[in-house]
């Protein structure tokens, strides 16, 4: 895993085999990136939420690029340990990371967010759904954006607050913002 830019720009960390987690390519995460620049500043005053953090690779790039409060929500034990393990290391005090299920930790959370990541397994029966949970609580504050990860199988052209689809290859971001 690399961090494309930022403070920790060109630093690897090596992901366990054993993982299950797909981690979002360079390529896709480079040209995302690029895209979201657009949308948001990323700065101290910048928080975000990356729900299913797998290896965390999203929650280091938003570290990386500035952003002042990452929350990463990550339910498996040793994708949550690698996270911390990364996190302690870089002595990185802006990274928060959540051992929970992201559907029931969506159902409590209060806070709102400027930017939402989201990567759930492509094959989550669920995944549909995702959009809908965090426009329909207001996890995103006024202007922010959620962005999420699927496959090809998932097309979420019809959905009144898509503002943005992209595509690199196999890897399918949607990008929605809360209607106006």
């Amino acid at each position: 895993m690399r961090v494309i830019t930022g403070k920790y720009k060109g630093r690897h960390f090596e992901v366990p085999r054993t993982f299950k987690a797909r981690p979002t390519t360079d390529f896709a995460k480079e040209n995302l990136f690029n895209v979201l620049m657009g949308y948001i500043d990323f700065d101290e005053d910048t928080t975000a939420l990356d729900l299913f953090s797998g290896t965390g690779s999203i929650t280091l790039e938003l570290l990386s690029r500035g952003c002042g409060h990452v929350v990463s929500v990550e339910k498996d034990p040793l994708h949550f340990s690698f996270i911390t393990g990364f996190l302690d290391k870089l002595g990185e005090r802006n990274g928060f990371p959540v051992r929970a299920d992201v559907f029931k930790y969506l159902a409590k959370l209060q806070e709102q967010y400027d930017f939402i990541f989201a990567d759930p397994p492509y094959t989550l029966p669920n995944i549909a759904e995702i959009p809908d949970i965090i426009l329909d609580r207001k996890l995103l504050r006024d202007g922010g954006l959620l962005v999420l990860e699927h496959g090809k199988a998932n097309d979420f052209s019809g959905h009144p607050c898509l503002v943005d689809h992209r595509e690199y290859g196999s890897v399918n971001f949607s990008f929605f913002q809360p209607a106006e």
